[in-house]
C-alpha cells in the first residue's frame, strides 16, 4: 500500500455556479476515505467576468495565449479559488499544514482536442503562493498534446469509489457543464466519454430568459413541451455517432434554433436533449448498465432524471442512494488525480481519452515559502 495523503480537490469546470471544494485521503490507488466538502457559489460579476472569458477563448490558437479579458478572468477566478480554500479550512476548523496537495481544475474555456488544444484558466503557481500549499494543474494538457482528447479525467476515481458495489455493468453519469459517462465492465474495463451538453444549454437558456442561473429541479421544463424537431436535430448531430473515446467543448451547441419558443418549451426540450444524449451513449457500450448511477448538478433537474429513467432499461439512481457525494465527486476526483499525478501513477488510459497507452500528466508547483512534504517514490 502506497503512501496515504491528505488532498484538497478544487472543482468549476465547464459550469459557471461555482466552486467546489473537497477533501479526502487517498493513496491515489484503491485507498480512498472521503472527507468534508463544500461549494462556493460564484457572485453574478465573477460569473460575468467568465462568460466574457469564453467568448474571448474561441479564437484562440495557442493555450497560454491571453487575449481580451482571458488575463484579467485568470487571476480573479484564480485569487476566487484561493479564498474558497480559505474558507473551507477555516470554516472546517482543518490545518493548512495538514494538506500535502491541491488538486487545482480551473475554468474550462476551450477544449478542441482534435486541433490538440484544450484551455483551462488556473495559475497554479498563484494558488500555491496564496494557499501555502503545494498545487497539483494543468492534468488535462498532457494528454491532449499526446493525442487523447484530455476528457474525461475522472472514470479512473469512479472505478476506485464503485469497487464494493456489486451491480456490473455500470454507469456513473456526471453532469455538469457537459455530461459524461463512465462504463465499468464486469471485469472492471473502461469506457469513458462526453455523451452531449450536460446543465450548459439549460443555464444559459435560464440565465437568456428569466437572468436565473439554473431552472431549479427542473421545474420550468416540466411544465414545457418537448419540440421534436428541434430535439431530433440535436441527437442527429454527427457527434453522437462518433466512437469514443470523445469530448465536447461546451459551446458545440447553441441555442440559434429557439427563436421565438418559449421559456418552457425550451427548457422541456433543452432537458430532453441532455437524457437523450445520456441514453445514446448506449450504443457506445458493450453491454447495457445494470444500474445507472447519476453525479453533479444535473441529477437535481428532476425532469432529467425522469426522462432518462423512462428510456433506459435500469435503475437510474443519484450518486447519494449508493453512498456517494453528487455534488462533490468530480472536486474528490481532483484531489484523488492530484495524489496520482505526484506519485507518477496514469490518470488517462486509452478507453477512457484515446490516448494510445495508459500516461500520467499535471504540473507540480510548490508555494515559494513551503518544501513538499510528498515523495514520488512511493
Amino acid at each position: 500500500m502506497g503512501k496515504v495523503m491528505r488532498a484538497l480537490g478544487l472543482m468549476s469546470g465547464t459550469s459557471l455556479d461555482g466552486i467546489d471544494v473537497a477533501m479526502i485521503e487517498t493513496d491515489g490507488e484503491s485507498q480512498v476515505v472521503r472527507g468534508p466538502a463544500m461549494t462556493f457559489a460564484y457572485e453574478a460579476e465573477m460569473r460575468q467576468v467568465l462568460t466574457a472569458a469564453i467568448a474571448d477563448a474561441r479564437g484562440l490558437q495557442d493555450r497560454w495565449a491571453r487575449p481580451g479579458c482571458l488575463k484579467q478572468a485568470e487571476r480573479q477566478m484564480t485569487e476566487a479559488h484561493a479564498s474558497a480554500v480559505d474558507a473551507f479550512l477555516g470554516q472546517r476548523g482543518i490545518d493548512r499544514g495538514a494538506i500535502d496537495v491541491i488538486g487545482f481544475h480551473g475554468q474550462t474555456v476551450l477544449h478542441r482536442p482534435g486541433g490538440q488544444l484544450t484551455v483551462q484558466l488556473g495559475l497554479g503557481g498563484v494558488l500555491a503562493d496564496l494557499t501555502r500549499v503545494p498545487v497539483v494543474y494543468d492534468l488535462r494538457g498532457a494528454d491532449v498534446a499526446a493525442g487523447g482528447q484530455g476528457a474525461p479525467l475522472v472514470p479512473v476515481y469512479h472505478q476506485a469509489l464503485t469497487a464494493k458495489l456489486s451491480q456490473r455493468p455500470m454507469a456513473v453519469v456526471n453532469i455538469g457543464g457537459v455530461a459524461n459517462v463512465t462504463w465499468i465492465g464486469r471485469d472492471g474495463r473502461l469506457i469513458a466519454f462526453d455523451t452531449g451538453p450536460g446543465n450548459a444549454l439549460i443555464d444559459d437558456w435560464m440565465m437568456r430568459r428569466t437572468n436565473r442561473a439554473c431552472d431549479l429541479d427542473g421545474a420550468s421544463a416540466a411544465r414545457g413541451r418537448v419540440l421534436d424537431d428541434i430535439l431530433h436535430a440535436y441527437l442527429n448531430d454527427p457527434f453522437f455517432a462518433e466512437p469514443p473515446p470523445k469530448s465536447l467543448d461546451r459551446n458545440a451547441f447553441t441555442l440559434e434554433p429557439f427563436q421565438g419558443v418559449s421559456l418552457e418549451d425550451g427548457a422541456a426540450t433543452l432537458a430532453a436533449f441532455t437524457a437523450g444524449a445520456i441514453a445514446k451513449a448506449r450504443e457506445h457500450m458493450p453491454e447495457e448498465p445494470a444500474l445507472w448511477i447519476v453525479a453533479g448538478g444535473g441529477r437535481r433537474n428532476k425532469t432529467i432524471m425522469r426522462l432518462l429513467a423512462g428510456t433506459v432499461q435500469n435503475a437510474v439512481i443519484p450518486a447519494e442512494t449508493a453512498g456517494l457525494d453528487g455534488d462533490s465527486l468530480e472536486a474528490e476526483a481532483w484531489a484523488y488525480l492530484a495524489v496520482r499525478s505526484m506519485k507518477r501513477l496514469a490518470i488517462t488510459f486509452p478507453g477512457t481519452t484515446g490516448v494510445a497507452a495508459p500516461m500520467t500528466g499535471g504540473t507540480l508547483v510548490l508555494p515559494k515559502t513551503v518544501a513538499i512534504k510528498a515523495s514520488n517514490d512511493d
